[in-house]
């Protein structure tokens, strides 16, 4: 399932287009379910765990984290897990610390 804070609810085709529109896509399952079920193209993983830590941090450390440029609080973000509860404790912790 996955979240944003405009569409609390997306359809994958709805995330497909909002990848083409360069839409950041966080999946916040644990690092053993990427292995066991596969990561998403082009998303990156940061455990639920890790996030509000992650969504803090200098960009350039999340840069070398993550390899990937940290999101401003302004940039359009999705969250996905495997059954949508985590994504949406995500999107409440990224809403808590300004994100849109």
């Amino acid at each position: 399932s996955l979240c944003a804070a405009g569409e609390p609810n997306l359809s994958y085709q709805e995330l497909k287009d909002l990848k083409k529109a360069n839409v950041l896509h966080i999946d916040v399952r644990e690092r053993w379910e990427i292995d066991r079920f596969g990561k998403i193209p082009e998303s990156i993983n940061i455990p639920l765990g890790e996030l509000m830590e992650a969504l803090q941090m200098d960009p350039t450390e999340f840069k070398e984290q993550y390899n990937q440029k940290m999101p401003s609080k302004s940039d359009p973000v999705v969250f996905s897990c495997l059954a949508g509860t985590r994504s949406k404790q995500a999107l409440a912790f990224a809403t808590s610390l300004g994100f849109r």
